[in-house]
């Protein structure tokens, strides 16, 4: 294989290793799948499906909570404003 073929492979690869340490995938189901940041590069919860789950367990996740799903949920009609502040006020440290 020629050298700028390796380069151009270990180069795919990385960024795709870069990618799945970058962002949450949320999977709502096959037709709504939503990208979430995350707030420091690491491996938890890169695949998450939020199908079956309640609002309450999802948002029980540290990660996914700090890194802003209560937002997603309240952007694809899982929940409304209100009730997420209703759950976030249970987490909020004084």
């Amino acid at each position: 294989m020629p050298f700028w073929k390796k380069i151009i492979l270990w180069g795919g690869l990385a960024l795709c290793l870069y990618i799945a340490l970058s962002y949450h995938f949320i999977f709502f189901g096959w037709s709504n799948i939503k990208i979430l940041k995350k707030s420091e590069l690491t491996l938890s919860y890169t695949f998450f499906s939020a199908q079956g789950k309640t609002n309450k367990v999802i948002l029980a996740i540290d990660p996914l909570r700090e890194d802003g799903i209560a937002d997603l949920l309240v952007e694809v009609g899982k929940m409304s404003e209100e009730q997420k502040e209703a759950i976030l006020e249970l987490y909020e440290e004084y």
